[in-house]
């Protein structure tokens, strides 16, 4: 039989007597590799224990030659497996696809732009469809080829016949993403009919009061209720206690029931002694908002009987809030966009009534001396009486998700005390900006006093009132689509992320903000003589002039909106109460010049352009800031040179539309019929005229305006 070593002689068989293998002969290698054997040359065979022949080499004299130690070469891989990628660049003399280059920048791939291979969302209509859609994995498209090497040795399952059509089954509610499609249709239909009947009763109240020295005491007495809700506990509310609130409501054993049952309850008490302490103090207040108003005895009267009337809306104000985001938490956004609805259809019967009984400012002649002790005693109830409907109407949507109201007492040791700290930075925020905005009341209460109707605070709130309907509508709703990115973004420090979101956000609406602040340029005075001509010609008109005044100012204030949410995404509330305190300064000083510069007559109205003014220094500061946090790069140049086409293609359409608006108002008037006319076709001329500039220009974002309005009407 014949054995691989003889122990006896000392001699293994193929080798000598010092028991030394020879080496393999190697075969020299061919000049082409393409070209040799697979079988005639093998470099690792001499390497390989495993595939040496016992019977010419030494494979088991385990004496003389012991086997290497555990880790010392690599295991042979099992078979049907994926080899692990290779560390280093491919080999070109390997067949191999060569990958794909990426873009430059910090991220894998661009968050916007137009050429698909390199971005993720291909304009914003991309980005708005797939908003509320889930993320699924992707499927692997050759998981087909590997099949049958999941398991080595079974072979691959024949594919089942495909199985009968089963009954429809009854049909399910629809997931996530339908859910919060919906919800959001609804809270957008709510806010929409909410501010179309905001701007009826901001009509009504016109027409009845006027716009001089009774609207100047009617709208001072009408704002301080919510001035001080928002200074005292509605900013915190809102930015703070609403996210404990939220998180309780996930991590308590009772769904957050007793939390919320907390908080309402403390809401509820320190606004019932607010509410008690400002009816004593009312005529303070007065005197602290407006000074001329509180120095005409009259006008104090109006205004503090009003006043203590209003006031008690601060308690309804905050239960309301606070009965909205406990709904909102529980998957239920109608009320808390509805409700308001409510409220302006209450003030708009009472301001109804009023008109029926007393008729029109322009009828009437009605002023401060001359308002009857019933009339006023009408609008306080009615307009209090519309707050109450608002609050209450919250309660059968609470019972109707389970929740139970209940007082609760036991504040101490619950987190509301350390909720209340965190609000420390809003609350200035929100302390700042009504600052600036007492100031300008202040100056534009004086100045009605010296000029016509329709140039004090009344006008400079109804305008103000117009102009940023477009911010709320446009710039708001884009940002909350690009918000969640954002912020996921910024939580990633990806600052060429957040860059592009940024520079996306400003440029897109900037196609729609830069011609309509032109519109309030050019058809200023149409617009308001159609909304408050009821009011009188020469008050409207006026109106029409201030809003004129804040036209170009809603560039600026956009801008800043859209700015102010990267420092919200890196979690940076102190950066916007910087900000703010800043613009508040500019706008109050300026302000302040305009009262002592100007005639009565346009003082209110420059105070409007300061407005403007003063968002537009800060913006730059708030640029900056932003530019060095990003890292000295914000996409500036992309961004100057986008608004200042949009600007180029506005002025002309502005030039038109103001000229053809100007003669129709003057053939046909300016009553309802001469206003209608002169809007709708100054419009179509703006609109026509820009148009083909910005076509002519080839300012790519009016495409991706024009793709999210399609998608969003297409859903």
């Amino acid at each position: 039989m014949n054995a691989p070593y003889d122990g006896d002689r000392g001699q293994r068989a193929g080798g000598d007597a010092a028991g030394h293998a020879p080496p393999p002969q190697q075969p020299a290698a061919p000049d082409d590799p393409y070209l040799q054997s697979a079988y005639d040359y093998d470099p690792y065979r001499s390497q390989d224990l495993s595939a040496q022949d016992p019977v010419t080499e030494a494979l088991y004299d385990r004496a003389s030659h012991p086997p290497p130690p555990p880790g010392t070469y690599q295991e042979t891989q099992p078979l049907y497996q994926q080899p692990a990628a290779a560390p280093h660049a491919p080999n070109p003399l390997v067949w191999a696809q060569t990958p794909a280059p990426e873009p430059d920048g910090p991220s894998r791939h661009l968050p916007y732009g137009d050429d698909a291979r390199t971005v993720q969302f291909t304009g914003v209509d991309d980005l708005v469809t797939r908003a509320s859609e889930e993320e699924q994995p992707e499927k692997d498209a050759f998981a087909h080829l590997y099949r049958d090497q999941q398991t080595p040795g079974v072979p691959p399952q024949a594919a089942p016949e495909p199985a009968p059509a089963p009954a429809p089954a009854p049909k399910k509610p629809a997931g996530r993403a339908a859910g919060l499609m919906k919800s959001s249709a609804v809270m957008a239909a709510g806010t929409m009919v909410s501010r179309l009947t905001g701007f009826v009763r901001s009509a009504m109240i016109i027409a009845a009061l006027g716009a001089g020295l009774l609207g100047d005491t009617f709208q001072i007495a009408y704002q301080l209720p919510t001035m001080i809700f928002i200074l005292t506990i509605g900013g915190g509310l809102n930015s703070v206690f609403v996210p404990q609130l939220v998180r309780a409501m996930k991590n308590d054993d009772d769904g957050g029931e007793a939390y919320a049952n907390r908080l309402l309850t403390l809401v509820t008490f320190a606004l019932g002694v607010l509410t008690a302490l400002g009816i004593v103090a009312a005529p303070l207040l007065i005197k602290f908002l407006s000074v001329p108003i509180s120095n005409n005895p009259a006008a104090n009267d109006v205004a503090v009987t009003l006043l203590r009337y209003f006031l008690p809306t601060i308690f309804f104000m905050g239960v309301h809030v606070v009965m909205g985001q406990i709904l909102n938490a529980r998957g239920k956004f109608g009320a808390m966009m509805w409700t308001p609805v409510l409220n302006n259809v209450v003030i708009i019967a009472t301001l109804g009534l009023f008109l029926w009984v007393y008729g029109t400012s322009a009828t009437s002649r009605m002023t401060v001396e001359t308002i009857p002790p019933e009339g006023e005693r009408l609008l306080g109830v009615g307009i209090l009486l519309g707050l109450v409907v608002q609050a209450l109407a919250m309660i059968p949507y609470l019972r109707e998700t389970g929740f139970r109201l209940r007082p609760r007492f036991d504040w101490k040791g619950h987190g509301l005390g350390k909720a209340a700290k965190l609000a420390k930075w809003t609350v200035l925020f929100v302390l700042a900006n009504q600052a600036g905005a007492i100031v300008v009341i202040q100056l534009a209460t004086a100045a009605v006093g010296k000029g016509a109707d329709g140039t004090g605070y009344a006008a400079y709130a109804n305008a103000q009132l117009i102009w940023a309907l477009p911010q709320a509508i446009i710039t708001v709703s884009l940002m909350a689509a690009l918000l969640p990115r954002l912020a996921r973004s910024a939580n990633e420090d990806d600052a060429g992320a957040v860059r592009d979101d940024i520079s996306q956000g400003l440029r897109t609406t900037a196609v729609a903000i830069v011609p309509i602040s032109f519109t309030f340029l050019a058809l200023g005075v149409p617009i308001c003589t159609l909304i408050f001509g009821s009011s009188g010609t020469s008050t409207a008109t006026n109106m029409g002039f201030m809003l004129m005044a804040f036209g170009l100012g809603l560039i600026p204030y956009s801008v800043q909106y859209v700015v102010l949410r990267a420092f919200y995404a890196y979690e940076d509330t102190r950066t916007p109460f910087y900000n703010t305190v800043i613009v508040a300064v500019i706008n109050a000083a300026a302000s302040a010049v305009c009262y002592l510069v100007l005639p009565p007559r346009w003082a209110v109205t420059g105070m409007a352009a300061s407005y403007g003014i003063a968002y537009a220094i800060g913006v730059g500061i708030a640029w900056k800031r932003l530019r060095k946090r990003l890292g000295g790069d914000l996409d500036g140049a992309n961004v100057l040179r986008t608004y200042a086409r949009l600007a180029i293609a506005s002025v002309p359409a502005a030039m038109a539309a103001g000229a053809v608006g100007y003669a129709l108002s003057q053939a046909l008037g300016q009553g309802v019929l001469g206003s209608i006319v002169a809007l709708v076709v100054g419009g179509a001329v703006l609109l026509g005229v820009f148009f083909v500039a910005a076509k002519k220009m080839r300012i790519a974002e009016l495409n991706a305006l024009v793709g999210m309005v399609r998608g969003r009407l297409g859903r």
